[in-house]
Order: C-alpha cells, then structure tokens, then sequence
C-alpha cells in the first residue's frame, strides 16, 4: 500500500489519546489515527468506538494502530487489514508510558466487563 487516496502522510497526529475520550474525560482500550486528517480516537472494543465513529462522520476510510510497535492500517471502507503502508508523521504511536488501557488515573476497575466484544 504505497499511492492510496485517503492518506495524508504529512498531517500529525491529534494528539496523544482519543480527542472525544479527552474532552469528556473517558478512556479507551487501544487508539486508532485517521491516516487522512489525524484525529486519534479509540478503538472498536472500547465502550465510544470513536474511531469508527470519525469515519462515518467524515467518510476519512484508512486507520492505523496508533499503539507502540503496531504498524498496520485499516480500511473500513473495504473492510481489510493493510499489514504496513506508508510512514505517516511522527509520532506513530501513543506515548509508550501512557497505559492501554489508558490514559492512567480514568479506567475503571471493572474495565474489562465494558470491552466491547
């Protein structure tokens, strides 16, 4: 996957955690960054699944795992796992002493039981 609309390689990430989660103070299990605009959101196992939510929203169809050592994207337009692609802009991961899931100090104890399976 080198050449595909949908990916913006020059745009950084929106931050370190998911915008929507931060704003109302949430967590999530893993992050997800639009390969497009760079809107971090979480993942479809965490209870608001905003990632998913910021492509219906925005119709931006590529995502990468935006956790340490992961490099695959996401295409769910086409429903299908891209195993690398380009290099987006640093940084390409959440920072590795934010916990997943994360951030510290907002996930409940009973986090596991709210998992979205």
């Amino acid at each position: 996957m080198t050449d595909i609309s949908g990916i913006d390689p020059s745009v950084p990430p929106s931050g370190p955690g998911c915008v929507e989660c931060d704003e109302v103070g949430g967590w999530w299990f893993h992050l997800r960054r639009c390969a497009q605009c760079g809107h971090v959101g979480c993942c479809d196992s965490s209870p608001a699944q905003h990632a998913t939510a910021h492509w219906k929203s925005t119709g931006h169809p590529l995502v990468q795992s935006f956790e340490p050592g992961e490099e695959w994207f996401w295409d769910f337009d086409r429903d299908e796992l891209y195993d690398s692609g380009p290099e987006l802009t640093q940084p390409g991961a959440r920072p590795a002493d934010q916990p997943a899931p994360g951030p510290a100090g907002r996930v409940p104890q009973d986090w596991t039981r709210l998992l979205h399976r």
